[in-house]
């Protein structure tokens, strides 16, 4: 049994909501997203209480699976458009940098090549320092994917710790070689 899926979503009052049969359509001060529900969801919005509440309409695995999944992008809808999602990296290296141009990010991370990276149109990159990049955005799996395509470029070497990482993230260091 999924416990998040029982879970009510509370709305904030600032988040407009439209609920077309399996279709969810939700607004606020950040943008627009809209989601289609499995047809074995099913979701109801209380007014009065200011609650959407989502219930499976058949008992099987398939609908047990989705039930907790569909509540989970419901209420991450809901966030990004109040508050929005975002995600920092770091960068550490003698000489590793990123900047900005226009909306493109530029990293010079050791490579004989700058490395350009191009968000979508709903994320915003900043950047801070020279090493410090904020990715913002409504979606939290775009933010997400955007950091961790950012990372891929050059993640954390085991032995300097040299490379790109999340803001807080540790890496554990390796003893190199013992010398005589």
């Amino acid at each position: 049994m999924s416990r998040i899926g029982k879970k009510p979503i509370n709305l904030p009052q600032n988040i407009y909501i439209q609920i077309q049969k399996n279709n969810i359509h939700v607004e606020g001060p950040k943008g627009k997203l809209s989601y289609t529900i499995p047809e074995i969801i099913r979701i109801d919005y209380d007014k009065k209480q200011e609650k959407l509440y989502l219930y499976k309409t058949q008992n099987n695995k398939e609908a047990q699976k989705l039930y907790g999944l569909s509540r989970t992008i419901v209420y991450n809808m809901i966030t990004g458009v109040s508050k929005g999602f975002e995600k920092k990296l770091q960068i550490q290296g003698v000489g590793y940098r990123s900047q900005l141009e226009g909306k493109n990010l530029i990293l010079n991370v050791g490579y004989s090549h700058p490395v350009i990276i191009k968000p979508p149109d709903h994320i915003i990159i900043e950047v801070e320092n020279n090493t410090n990049i904020t990715i913002k955005g409504i979606r939290k799996d775009k933010v997400g994917e955007i950091a961790a395509q950012i990372r891929r470029v050059r993640p954390p070497e085991p032995y300097k710790g040299k490379g790109i990482r999340y803001l807080n993230e540790t890496i554990n260091l390796k003893v190199g070689k013992a010398g005589k």
